[in-house]
């Protein structure tokens, strides 16, 4: 069997659980052209993708320990990735069952093999709850979420570190707020794009788009481009030895973005003339952390990755495939 220390990705054998979502289907595609052997397993059948990138259908949230374990002896996998959960549109039972029963289920899994994989658990800042503005939040905080999202995610981290103890090789990438093209859209990017999108189309047609109305935006978040975040992944899953094991590592820019700013570029880059109406929100708003910067150091030392793509670039990338016109500026 090949290990994870022996250098690269080529013949690397490689389960991406959650392989068809935003980021695994993103993970499963760049391991795959890197030359890894690459599982994905979901519920959905994958779109596209070479033929040499398996789809696995699975229900994750109904397969047992028993079930994995089985799966995996099958493949025999060097490294698996979890990059399932559930982010929006959950209560917290939901989301308990999808980002900690689940990664519990998988330790369990991993644990009864005879030579288990490297597992990389992706985490979220949403973990830490809030940052104390002006400075980085380093992986030594203690976590305080204040989100269903954050709290059950910390639980899957917990789970993944206790395993670790036990002489599982397993790791956690912490990310900050991901975005991209193709982002959810649940999520404020996404939700923001799609806006775009449709004033883009009533405007083409002579018609008044609808103006953007968003909760306040007076929070100042920590983002990272999917392309960093993949290439964060494909360093974890290629870095040598087990000093991996146990590690909870930020994956960010490693500065707090104003969010108010950050849309307002969105609406300037798409070229659609449109206002932005900051209301009181109907209900709560998801999270109260208003300050959100990741350090990022860890990451540098231990992977040798820091963030590469400027704001503009993941900007421009999230607009190009949700608004019908050109976006403004160069990429």
């Amino acid at each position: 069997m090949r290990t994870a220390d022996s250098g690269g990705a080529a013949g690397l054998r490689v389960v991406v659980l959650g392989g068809t979502g935003y980021l695994g289907r993103r993970i499963g595609a760049a391991l795959c052209a890197d030359g890894a052997l690459v599982h994905q397993v979901s519920r959905t059948p994958a779109q596209d993708g070479p033929a040499d990138r398996q789809h696995v259908s699975m229900d994750l949230l109904a397969a047992g320990p028993r079930e994995l374990t089985a799966f995996f002896r099958s493949v025999g996998p060097d490294v698996v990735i979890n990059a399932a959960g559930r982010v929006w549109r959950g209560d917290e039972a939901e989301m308990t069952a999808g980002n900690a029963d689940l990664v519990a289920c998988v330790t369990a899994a991993l644990a009864g093999l005879p030579r288990p994989p490297r597992l990389i658990q992706l985490g979220t800042v949403h973990e830490y709850g809030a940052g104390t503005p002006g400075a980085g939040t380093t992986e030594e905080q203690e976590p305080a979420p204040v989100t269903p999202y954050g709290r059950t995610k910390l639980l899957g981290t917990r789970t993944v570190l206790a395993a670790a103890e036990g002489g599982l090789d397993g790791v956690v990438l912490r990310l900050a707020n991901v975005i991209g093209a193709g982002v959810p859209a649940g999520s404020l990017f996404g939700r923001v794009a799609a806006h775009l999108g449709a004033a883009a189309r009533a405007r083409h047609l002579g018609e008044r788009p609808d103006e953007l109305r968003l909760p306040p935006l007076r929070a100042r978040r920590d983002v990272v481009d999917v392309h960093d975040a993949v290439d964060a992944v494909r360093a974890a899953a290629t870095a040598p030895g087990t000093g991996l094991g146990g590690q909870v590592i930020n994956i960010g820019r490693g500065e707090a973005v104003a969010m108010d700013a950050l849309i307002h570029r969105m609406v300037e880059l798409s070229g659609v003339d449109l206002p932005v109406v900051e209301t009181v929100p109907d209900q709560p708003a998801r999270t109260d952390a208003q300050w959100q910067q990741l350090d990022v150091s860890r990451a540098q030392r231990l992977l040798g990755w820091q963030p590469r793509r400027t704001l503009d670039a993941s900007l421009r990338d999230l607009l190009s495939a949700a608004v019908p016109t050109p976006v403004n500026g160069r990429t």
